[in-house]
């Protein structure tokens, strides 16, 4: 029964992980309506400035201040591309991906990065342990990264009942009513896609702190893994309210978390190995978008 507990325990904690990253995803895809592919690129971005800021001395607020900012800017780029360039949506993040791959090797300077404690690496869950030494290690980390993703899906709620806000969920319906209204479209996609990717970035610098070490082959996938706690929550949830879209994200995560993880954990004894995650992953998104159609064929046949 422990052992069924712990389980749980870790799969809920990385799906809030996977929350952060998600209310990124949902900002782009179901606000902006901007398939944005830059995820894959600005997530190891997070954990590689991070990792850089830690290297260097830097506590690990400073560290994900940093990785947010990064993230915020390679958004931009995207942004940029799209507005400016009028490059499609789609090839402008594939073009920053290509780009981040490189600077983040750079600023990395190697592959992989531990950020183990005992090589004086102190991370937000080290500061934590070490303050509260009374309790559980891993319910530290869960109420903490509870109280985080609470705490970034209210800010998010807030920021999209903004003027600004209004505006990007606006643009995202009709460019066009958009300039009607006077607002400048290309500002607020610049707006939307920079705080997207702050988010993604932010996520990945949390979980390159959670599991110890960055890779710089830790953002592949993550796009469709975003999209998927995505599309889960809003099976799970019903509601058009903003309120409720950003709660179907959060809980969508980390059910999408579980169900992977599950999926793994009785792979095992069908012969899956760790690496079938991102085809499992696939597998699911592309069931999930095609239930409605097979769900119409089924009624028809009927």
């Amino acid at each position: 029964m422990e052992s069924i507990s712990d389980f749980l325990v870790y799969s809920v904690q990385e799906g809030l992980l996977f929350a952060i990253l998600a209310l990124g995803v949902f900002i782009t895809f179901r606000c902006l309506n901007f398939p944005d592919l830059t995820v894959d690129g600005s997530y190891p971005l997070g954990a590689a400035v991070f990792a850089f800021m830690t290297y260097r001395g830097f506590g690990p607020f400073v560290g994900m201040a940093a990785a947010f900012i990064a993230g915020a800017l390679a958004g931009l780029m995207t942004g940029a591309l799209n507005t400016f360039s009028k490059i499609p949506a789609l090839l402008s993040g594939i073009l920053t991906m290509i780009c981040l791959y490189s600077i983040n090797l750079r600023i990395m300077g190697r592959p992989n990065i531990s950020l183990s404690e005992n090589l004086g690496h102190h991370t937000v869950f080290s500061l934590l342990k070490n303050a509260f030494s009374g309790v559980p290690e891993t319910y530290l980390r869960l109420i903490f990264l509870m109280g985080l993703v609470l705490l970034l899906k209210g800010l998010l709620d807030l920021f999209l009942h903004t003027e600004i806000g209004l505006a990007i969920r606006a643009t995202g319906d009709s460019e066009s009513l958009v300039e009607v209204q006077g607002i400048n479209p290309d500002k607020t996609k610049l707006i939307g896609v920079a705080v997207s990717n702050a988010l993604v970035a932010l996520s990945g610098a949390m979980f390159a702190q959670y599991q110890g070490f960055v890779d710089i082959n830790m953002g592949i996938g993550m796009v469709v893994a975003g999209l998927a706690s995505v599309i889960v929550g809003e099976v799970l949830v019903r509601g058009r309210n903003i309120l409720f879209m950003t709660l179907q994200v959060v809980l969508g995560a980390v059910v999408y978390r579980m169900a992977t993880a599950i999926a793994l954990n009785w792979g095992y004894r069908i012969g899956f190995k760790p690496y079938d995650l991102k085809l499992f992953t696939g597998l699911l998104v592309i069931f999930i978008l095609s239930f409605p159609v097979i769900k119409e064929k089924m009624k028809g046949l009927k």
